[in-house]
């Protein structure tokens, strides 16, 4: 039985240590990192997976219908980034955060946005980006090779002019 305990305290060591720390902010992916491949359900059925978006400028915004923070920087995105910058190479998809599609689609309504938004059942995907504990609104700007270049956090004006800056630069190259 001792046996038993130390083979299974190990493998529970060796588990925890292989799982990335998160930063100050929750992330456990850091710009200069590449994109983790995940898979994109939108709500219009489409599937869409980020290592087939390599050569593109990718946003993914995570999202979810309750939080106040993404309520308020959502007119942003839309209005400073997505409406610029989606006829010009962008791919932006809202990323939310373990709600069903019905409250999803309702959401994007109510906050007239019209970039698309992926469902994340489980926060499987938010979880290859960020700690679970750690909150939603939070954007990850990949460039064309697939690196993440800009990560932001809460909806902070000055930390958005520059993602909005970055996703110009990005987009002129």
């Amino acid at each position: 039985m001792n046996r038993l305990r130390k083979c299974l305290w190990g493998l529970l060591l060796s588990l925890t240590a292989a799982q990335p720390r998160p930063d100050a902010r929750g992330y456990i992916v850091q710009v200069g990192d590449p994109c983790p491949d995940v898979t994109l359900q939108l709500l219009d059925g489409n599937i869409l997976r980020t290592k087939e978006l390599r050569g593109q400028v990718v946003l993914l915004q995570f999202t979810a219908s309750w939080c106040s923070v993404c309520r308020k920087e959502m007119p942003h995105l839309e209005r400073e980034i997505w409406q610029p910058y989606r006829d010009k190479g962008l791919v932006m998809v809202g990323v939310d955060r373990d709600e069903p599609a019905d409250t999803v689609a309702a959401f994007a309504r109510e906050m007239g946005i019209t970039y698309p938004l992926a469902l994340d059942p489980g926060a499987e995907i938010f979880s290859r980006f960020a700690a679970l504990e750690s909150g939603v609104t939070r954007n990850v700007l990949i460039d064309r090779d697939g690196k993440i270049v800009c990560l932001t956090r809460l909806f902070d004006p000055d930390e958005f002019a520059r993602l909005v800056r970055k996703v110009d630069e990005l987009l002129q190259e």
